[in-house]
C-alpha cells in the first residue's frame, strides 16, 4: 500500500464531490464552484473512517433562522478537521456544537452516498480503513 497523507484524502474527496452525493436536500443547488456544498456529512464519516476520533454536529442558521446542520471531526490529538467549511458562503452561523455518536451499521439516510464517495476516493487512494 502506497502511504499517503491528509492532502491526498482531501484531494480524493474533492474529485469524488458531485450532485450526486450532495444531500438531497442539497442537490438543486450544488454546483461545480462550491463542490463542498451537501457534504458535509459523508466526507466527515469518511474522516472519521480513516483516522477515528469524534463526529461533531453544529447547527446552521441563516439570518437567525436554522437552515440545517453542518458537521465535521475532532480528530483523536484535539484538532478540529472541517474540510467542507468552505461551503458556507452567506454569513451562516455555525452554533448549538456537539459531538455525536456514529451510528452503528448502515446509515439510515444518505448510505447511497457515502458509498459512492468513499468508492470514488478508493479509486483515487487505495482501499480505506474504517467501517462500511
Amino acid at each position: 500500500m502506497t502511504p499517503w497523507n491528509l492532502l491526498d484524502l482531501d484531494r480524493a474527496l474533492r474529485v469524488g464531490w458531485a450532485a450526486d452525493t450532495a444531500s438531497p436536500d442539497d442537490r438543486d443547488t450544488w454546483r461545480p464552484d462550491n463542490p463542498a456544498w451537501g457534504h458535509c456529512d459523508i466526507t466527515a464519516l469518511i474522516v472519521h473512517d480513516v483516522f477515528g476520533g469524534e463526529l461533531m454536529v453544529g447547527e446552521v442558521h441563516v439570518d437567525g433562522a436554522r437552515r440545517g446542520y453542518h458537521w465535521w471531526n475532532r480528530l483523536p490529538s484535539g484538532v478540529e478537521l472541517d474540510l467542507t467549511r468552505e461551503q458556507f458562503r452567506r454569513g451562516e452561523d455555525i452554533s448549538a456544537v456537539r459531538v455525536v455518536e456514529r451510528p452503528p451499521g448502515p446509515l439510515k439516510y444518505r448510505w447511497a452516498e457515502y458509498l459512492l464517495l468513499r468508492e470514488r476516493v478508493r479509486l483515487q487512494l487505495g482501499e480505506l480503513p474504517g467501517p462500511l
